[in-house]
């Protein structure tokens, strides 16, 4: 049933282009993040083909209508009031093919997996991102990295949508990418796929890596408790988590938020934590630690959305 004040027009639309299955009215986006956060959405839909997600981009342009991408959301917070208009995400897209010593990769796809993907067919140099939960358009979205590694390294080129429903082919270089962080917000653009480039390797010795890397994150973080990962930038030079860690912090609680105990550069979702909650936390730590040591923490977790109706 779709509420009062969405429009019949533009689901009928969104289905035409994909199908009725693929597209959810008034959906908590708190079922579709990893913070276990976030209110609802006006349509989400899921496409399953580079065509549909141009077709929609160019239904939201032509209806006027806001257009948001959530990725898988990992690496983001959607406030209590939820999100207007067409939410996409491209969970369905989730293809990995290998030839030679390259890897391509859908955007929904898990960037751990493509991490796997390498090391069954012996190739070295995704070993950094076998911790990491995002998904491939996302892990683009922020050059994502760890233990040393990131993105930018090893990444060829990319197909893109761009805000006009076209799509483009790009290379690494076209991206600006950065630490924990790109053109691709700037710009627009919507990530198909990625194409990576890797170097022939042995695999007990990837696997190694990957399983050194793998204990490293299980031991230190705290994966029992839905969280957005690691909510900081590293300060240059401090420790986002050091600095939390001697302010104090660890166990501090808004609501069902936390500062973790295990990580302090972690902020889980305890007990039913509201988006508020969580956010409110956050700036929290921001602020005391800015006060204690005069380095404002830098947000690396997105937030977007609308606040709560009063």
């Amino acid at each position: 049933m779709i509420r009062v004040g969405l429009s019949h027009h533009i689901y009928n639309k969104l289905i035409e282009i994909t199908s009725e299955s693929n597209v959810m009215v008034d959906e908590e986006l708190k079922n579709h993040t990893y913070t276990r956060l976030g209110g609802k959405a006006d349509f989400l839909v899921t496409p399953e083909t580079y065509h549909e997600v141009q077709e929609i981009v160019r239904l939201a342009n032509e209806e006027k209508i806001a257009f948001t991408l959530l990725g898988n959301g990992s690496n983001l917070i959607v406030k209590d009031g939820g999100i207007r208009g067409i939410v996409m995400n491209l969970h369905r897209l989730t293809d990995i093919s290998t030839n030679g010593s390259t890897i391509v990769a859908q955007s929904g796809a898990r960037i751990i997996d493509v991490s796997r993907e390498a090391l069954t067919k012996t190739l070295s140099g995704l070993e950094f991102a076998c911790g990491i939960p995002g998904s491939v358009g996302g892990a683009l979205y922020m050059n994502a990295g760890a233990y040393g590694g990131e993105i930018k390294d090893v990444l060829v080129s990319t197909k893109v949508v761009d805000k006009d429903g076209n799509l483009q082919v790009l290379t690494a270089s076209d991206l600006d990418l950065a630490y924990r962080t790109s053109n691709i917000p700037e710009k627009g653009y919507i990530v198909l796929e990625a194409t990576f480039s890797l170097e022939k390797g042995k695999y007990a010795e990837i696997k190694a890596i990957m399983d050194d890397l793998t204990y490293k994150r299980e031991s230190k973080q705290p994966l029992e408790y839905p969280s957005c990962g690691s909510v900081f930038k590293r300060p240059p030079g401090y420790f986002a988590g050091k600095l939390i860690q001697d302010s104090e912090l660890q166990g501090k609680q808004i609501g069902g938020a936390q500062v973790s105990l295990k990580h302090a550069g972690f902020i889980v979702n305890k007990d039913h934590a509201t988006a508020t909650e969580y956010i409110n936390l956050i700036r929290y730590v921001q602020d005391t630690v800015n006060e204690k040591f005069g380095v404002r923490l830098e947000r690396e977790v997105k937030i977007i959305g609308e606040d709560p109706v009063r």
